[in-house]
């Protein structure tokens, strides 16, 4: 009887302990590294901010120079990528052009090891930023149905080519992240939504009203300007903004014979235009907002009120009046006496500025004032004339961009200090005094 030999196969258990060890804490460190990466994901709802993180979090998990993720835009036909590492502007290109093209038509995984050894190397992005790739990874993105959304391009690793274990982290990593960018675009259209949908009811409020038309507008880019001066966190800006474009919707239950009065009101008539801000606050109490958002309507309803109490309609006090209240107040005062009207010009600029002035702490906030008169000029001519952006010269626009409105009061009052401010308040008047046709 023929003896047989057993062909022996060694196993993980007859593996040395030390290779044992070593393995499992490889794939620990692998898993710490995907855990790490799912928890830095999952928390980004801005798609910018989120290719930006999902960049950084590849180039340090597979030790490379750089790394870009590229986004299918179906609708052109193209390759896109809003934040490249290395780059300031968005960069498209053609899906029938370079790797990054070829891996999102075919679905192919391709590592480079000398990439201008590869034909289907595009080296004009090199060119443009005097760059040099030496090897890559590039890999498709997928969705849950298996759909190509995007390609990772990882550039010249530290240490040599890409290997096998890089392939697999990146595909891992690539799972997590196509989930955490179509949750993004998801939020991002429901964003827009929302935005368009305040928009829309801010433009009806102004179609209503003609002689106050474009005012939310106008009261809306002044507010913004002053919270990104105060350095108020994006959410804040945010939440003043979507304040302001809403913070006379309660005149939609004004009757029109009063609003659209253009004499003096009685005292009877202005006891009704007043109640638009607690119509305001009724209205918008209505709407449902995400949390962030939630104080909204008490925002909007506030921009009546004044610092020493004599404001409407509750007649807040102080700290009683949220931020964004005090900042749409000098805002709002400030649209409604540079704004032409059917029946009166714009008053005088430095008239305005007095008024401002003689109000700030007792109707207005002192270091929302102060704010707003460094508006720089081109921000401020360009507010005024909103819906006239066209008709502006580049140079008049440059030249007003080194002053401010508290520049400019100065200028008025005690006289140009040299020709370029001499230039300065002519070429402002010349935008604030003119006229168009039908005026």
């Amino acid at each position: 009887m023929q003896t047989l030999k057993n062909s022996k196969t060694t196993t993980k258990s007859e593996l040395p302990i030390e290779e044992v060890l070593e393995s499992l804490q490889k794939e620990n460190a692998r898993l710490s590294s995907l855990l790490n990466v799912a928890q830095s994901l999952s928390s980004v709802m801005d798609i910018d901010e989120l290719l930006f993180k999902i960049m950084d979090v590849v180039r340090q998990q597979l030790h490379a120079d750089r790394c870009t993720v590229f986004l299918v835009d179906r609708e052109r036909n193209e390759l896109w990528s809003k934040v490249a590492q290395g780059l300031q502007n968005e960069i498209r290109f053609p899906l029938s052009k370079g790797i990054a093209g070829h891996v999102a038509r075919t679905g192919e995984v391709l590592n480079i090891k000398d990439a201008y050894d590869d034909a289907r190397f595009n080296p004009e992005v090199d060119k443009k930023t005097g760059y040099k790739t030496h090897n890559l990874l590039t890999m498709p993105m997928r969705n849950k149905q298996n759909e190509i959304i995007g390609v990772f391009q990882v550039l010249n690793k530290a240490s040599g080519p890409f290997d096998h274990e890089d392939e697999e982290l990146l595909n891992a990593i690539s799972s997590i992240a196509a989930s955490a960018i179509e949750n993004a675009q998801l939020y991002d259209e429901l964003h827009k939504s929302f935005v368009s949908f305040m928009e829309t009811l801010s433009t009806t409020l102004d179609a209503r009203d003609y002689i106050t038309s474009g005012h939310s507008r106008r009261v809306t880019l002044y507010a913004v300007q002053v919270a990104r001066l105060m350095k108020l966190p994006k959410e804040e800006v945010e939440l003043i903004r979507y304040s302001a474009l809403l913070h006379d919707i309660g005149k939609l239950g004004i009757p029109e014979i009063v609003l659209f009065k253009n004499k003096k009101l009685t005292q009877e008539e202005y006891a009704i235009i007043k109640r638009h801000a607690a119509l305001s606050r009724s209205i918008l109490r209505k709407i449902h907002f995400q949390h962030h958002l939630k104080s909204i309507p008490e925002i909007a309803a506030s921009h009546h009120e004044k610092v020493d109490g004599s404001g409407y309609p509750l007649g807040l006090k102080g700290d009683e009046i949220p931020l964004g209240g005090k900042i749409l107040a000098v805002c709002d005062v400030f649209d409604a006496l540079t704004s032409r009207r059917q029946y009166k010009d714009r008053m005088d600029i430095v008239e305005v500025v007095d008024i401002l002035d003689h109000e700030t702490g007792t109707a207005f906030e002192p270091y929302v004032v102060y704010q707003f008169k460094n508006i720089t000029l081109n921000v401020l001519i360009e507010i005024l004339e909103f819906g006239h952006q066209g008709e502006f010269s580049e140079a008049d626009l440059s030249l007003l961009r080194q002053f401010t409105l508290k520049d400019l009061v100065r200028i008025y009052r005690e006289g140009p200090d040299n020709e370029e401010e001499q230039n300065a308040l002519e070429t402002f008047q010349f935008y604030y005094q003119r006229k168009y046709k039908g005026d």
